[in-house]
């Protein structure tokens, strides 16, 4: 197949015929514009992960939006590598292979938008040799993946991660957990749970009902569905993916808990099945996690899953996922990587982390209405009568250098229309202050709180430390 670039003729009457239709103002799908309510409430989200985050000892970095191609293909597993953005070659070396005779699809780019941040997170351990032995760190940027959108799943969603590298103890994982549960606490969650499961379980699982283990990640894309599409879908897909119907339902019966069963039992299920040395190591590896995250803001949320499956190529141990109640799919998941950052240096370095996803975050408080008061905009609107505007922004000046958040009026309007401006949707600051030829001359303005009526002239100078009062007053009568 041959690609042709455009004329200079041909892309001037294309324009022209775009132009003759209307432009669609919808961002693309999958893609968000975010006024400034939306932005309040996440960045009081991300200033509580942030600050919880720092608490457990973890360090900010971040990493470019686009990397290598190279970097990312090949970490994320059969599904995985389907949603890359991929960034065309720019320019003559685009031009150059759409001028080959048979171009395909790896000739046409070698740059990606970013899938996650833990693959970002081995590269830059990989590349820099003087970080801390013990790195942790936290990272909270936007991803991208060419998905299907649905209730609380974008194309650009943010990714709020903790993990730590250079070690293998146990007490990595905990950390981690408990990082996140005491997240989820701060904004108010009291009803998740944080599913546990190992990799390592999951292979021995595939392989005691018989399945081939070239097909285990085939296998475990299937049952990674298991809370999204039920036992009947799962049991469907593994038929699709050639894998027999007597394997996938004993496959289905290993994976399935009912509410029933504890974790011990649970645990004891799953060893009598297995009945083996590495899936017993597997077990109290998570057992362990479970008893010493006992005294910590996890404490009774751990719940072993066999179903869990985390669809992402790279784990290699324990993994975990967050769920509520009313929403499918989960608040975020993550797990153990001991070999990923080894695919970028000379030599492999343990890592374990979680990323909390902050789009399903944000979508649950606002349905269940768990967001405190945020104010927005301004704390007062500056509003003028008969002033020269030189002096209305002076006083403005003034009015911030106290530290306090100032919109000016821009208009010659009645004063009742600049009150009803300053106490309308969008704005909804909480005081208005007016400043007319009195108060220019007195050096005061008078602030009027919009919500009770209550009226005040004030020193210019004092208005930060009498706004509070003022507001806080009973409604003038």
């Amino acid at each position: 197949m041959r690609f042709g670039i455009l004329s200079p003729n041909c892309r001037k009457e294309r324009f022209i015929g775009q132009a003759m239709t209307q432009i669609s103002t919808k961002p693309p799908s999958g893609m968000r514009d975010f006024l400034p309510e939306e932005i309040a409430r996440r960045r009081y989200v991300i200033g509580r992960v942030r600050e919880i985050y720092e608490q457990y000892g973890f360090q900010p970095i971040e990493t470019p939006s686009i990397e290598n191609l190279s970097t990312l293909v090949g970490k994320y597993g059969e599904e995985g590598d389907q949603l890359l953005y991929r960034i065309l070659h720019r320019r003559d070396a685009l031009r150059r292979a759409l001028d080959e005779e048979q171009v395909q699809e790896a000739d046409l780019a070698d740059l990606g938008l970013r899938y996650d941040l833990t693959v970002p997170l081995a590269r830059v351990i990989a590349q820099y040799g003087n970080l801390p032995r013990f790195f942790k760190r936290y990272q909270i940027q936007p991803v991208w993946r060419a998905d299907r959108p649905g209730r609380g799943r974008f194309r650009e969603f943010y990714q709020c991660d903790v993990d730590v590298t250079g070690t293998s103890s146990l007490l990595a994982e905990t950390d981690v957990l408990s990082a996140v549960a005491r997240v989820l606490q701060s904004l108010g969650f009291e009803d998740f749970t944080i599913q546990v499961n190992h990799r390592k379980l999951l292979t021995m699982m595939i392989s005691s009902v018989g399945i081939d283990l070239a097909d285990e990640e085939s296998a475990l894309v299937a049952v990674d569905k298991l809370g999204k599409i039920g036992e009947e879908g799962v049991l469907k897909e593994l038929d699709q993916r050639g894998i027999e119907g007597p394997k996938a339902e004993a496959l289905l019966q290993l994976i399935a808990t009912d509410k029933t069963e504890d974790n011990a039992a649970i645990a004891a299920r799953l060893s009598s099945a297995l009945g083996s040395d590495k899936a017993d190591t597997a077990i109290a590896q998570l057992i362990e996690i479970i008893e010493t995250s006992a005294t910590g803001p996890a404490a009774g949320r751990l719940r072993l899953s066999p179903g869990l499956a985390r669809g992402l190529g790279y784990y290699t141990g324990p993994i975990f996922e967050i769920t509520v109640d009313d929403l499918a799919g989960s608040l975020g998941g993550g797990g153990r990587y001991d070999d990923l950052v080894g695919m970028f240096g000379k030599q492999a370095v343990p890592a374990v982390g979680f990323s909390l996803g902050l789009e399903r975050i944000l979508l649950v408080m606002e349905e269940r209405g768990m967001y405190p008061p945020l104010q927005v905009g301004p704390q007062l609107v500056l509003c003028s009568m008969g002033v020269d505007t030189s002096q209305v922004f002076k006083v403005a000046e003034e009015l911030r250098q106290q530290g306090l958040r100032v919109e000016i009026y821009p208009e010659p309007a009645k004063l009742g229309k600049q009150l009803q401006y300053a106490d309308s949707d969008g704005v909804r600051a909480p005081c208005a202050a007016i400043l007319g030829e009195d108060e220019l001359e007195n050096g005061s303005l008078t602030l009027k709180a919009l919500a009770s009526g209550a009226q005040e002239t004030v020193p210019v100078s004092e208005v930060a430390a009498r706004l509070g009062a003022l507001l806080d007053a009973p409604p003038a009568d």
